[in-house]
């Protein structure tokens, strides 16, 4: 009896696990439906962030979208970044992005290059997961794939147009998209004292 008991809890964990690894599919996960990338440029600051793997800006994120006429964007990014483990300093980041399926605006390819020697440069996909657009937008990032297709080194970052935050009703909402997205809990505060 103690050993059905065993094996039959084993089989629920497998099949939790199971079921969490199907919902937990990068690409499964939905997008902003309808995005306008003309809506969503102009100023926004970082109010949470669960990070990848290496160097990452740390604190006083803010990023600038910009735009232009024929729907390319950019944007000009800073924030401070921890160097040799002590040393903060505020850093600047530049960014380009392009749509690969246009069927899909708001999963967007970003190339990314650090303005100073020390910020690396590279190209992340950069997923607008949802956003009002006037107060809130999360986005994510997956870097490498496991074998299952879900996320082995990935980050999100959850931004507003204000640097103190959100109200209650949009806090639930952020949750929610972080659960959809299997970050739930794993997300940290970022820091906006306007040292950058």
């Amino acid at each position: 009896m103690k050993n059905l008991k065993y094996f039959l809890i084993a089989t629920l964990i497998t099949l939790i696990e199971h079921c969490r690894a199907q919902t937990c599919v990068v690409d499964n996960f939905k997008v902003k439906e309808d995005f306008d990338i003309k809506r969503y440029g102009g100023k926004w600051y970082a109010i949470g962030k669960k990070d990848p793997e290496g160097l990452f800006l740390q604190d006083n994120i803010s990023a600038e979208y910009v735009v232009d006429e024929d729907g390319t964007m950019t944007a000009s990014s800073k924030g401070r970044v921890k160097l040799f483990g002590f040393w903060l300093i505020c850093a600047e980041m530049a960014a380009q992005y392009s749509v690969p399926d246009p069927t899909a605006p708001a999963k967007m390819y970003m190339t990314y290059q650090g303005l100073a020697s020390y910020l690396s440069s590279g190209g992340d996909n950069y997923w607008v997961i949802d956003t009002d657009y006037d107060n809130y937008a999360v986005t994510y990032a997956c870097r490498t794939l496991n074998e299952d297709g879900t996320c082995n080194d990935g980050y999100s970052i959850i931004f507003s147009r204000n640097p103190r935050g959100f109200s209650p009703a949009i806090t639930r909402i952020i949750r929610q998209k972080q659960e959809e997205i299997c970050l739930a809990g794993q997300f940290q505060p970022v820091l906006q004292s306007g040292a950058c």
